[in-house]
């Protein structure tokens, strides 16, 4: 076989770009997908070539059929094939059940909704035997934390949708699992939450910190790589806060 190669939605920021550029460093070639950010994009290729590692960045926005065509297509014509699908890419919204913006909820459900069906569709279809498939949920879920219903909500349904990927794939040796991300001090986290609140909530759990970007590619890493045996599961990466 090809050298392993691994696609990452939202592949440019946060925890999609520390994974990309971890899966570079585990020998991977890594094919970062970004919404917007080209630059920063660019970035995360440039980590991660820089390192030694083959890398391309491609332009997808996940919710659209055609553009995440694209994306694995580029992916199997630059590498060769695909062994593992990191799909990170998400938006959050967030504010109380009586104070909904259905135009911001419809958009959210595209991206985190409809986005995990696409991506997952592609990735069903093209992984190599011996792959593997991670979505991210939150460990929001557990919290039950007010104004988080939107948001929570819609990774409901990604851990629906992933739980019952991983079935539908038997008999293929593909595992399929979800991370679901305590706090973590990312710019989708941080963004709109005052000193106050951030310090309350990285007192929350027992290791008394927000996890970082690294604690959730660690993981991605070892779902992706040597774990052959956890599939179809939902992992609460969060520092012991629920």
């Amino acid at each position: 076989m090809s050298k392993r190669v691994a696609i990452v939605t939202g592949g440019s920021r946060g925890i999609g770009r520390e994974s990309a550029e971890r899966l570079g460093r585990d020998g991977f070639a890594v094919v970062v997908n970004y919404a917007g950010n080209e630059t920063e994009a660019k970035a995360a290729v440039e980590a991660i070539t820089a390192a030694g590692g083959e890398a391309i960045a491609v332009r997808a926005d996940v919710a659209e059929v055609d553009q995440v065509t694209a994306l694995f297509d580029a992916a199997e014509s630059t590498f060769d094939g695909i062994d593992v699908v990191i799909h990170a890419a998400g938006t959050m919204y967030l504010a109380p059940v009586a104070d909904i913006d259905f135009d911001a909820l419809d958009r959210m459900h595209r991206t985190n909704i409809r986005g995990t069906f696409v991506v997952g569709q592609q990735a069903s279809r093209r992984v190599r035997e011996g792959g593997a498939i991670v979505t991210f949920s939150t460990s929001v879920l557990g919290l039950r934390m007010p104004n988080y219903a939107p948001y929570a909500a819609t990774k409901g349904a990604v851990e629906a949708i992933t739980m019952i990927l991983a079935k539908e794939l038997r008999g293929r040796d593909i595992t399929v699992n979800t991370i679901a991300p305590g706090p973590t001090a990312t710019a989708l986290f941080l963004d709109g939450k005052d000193d106050q609140t951030i310090a309350t909530l990285a007192h929350a759990a027992p290791l008394e910190r927000l996890g970082h970007p690294t604690d959730l590619a660690d993981l991605v890493s070892f779902l992706a790589g040597p774990s052959r045996w956890i599939n179809g599961q939902t992992i609460r990466s969060n520092g012991g806060i629920v």
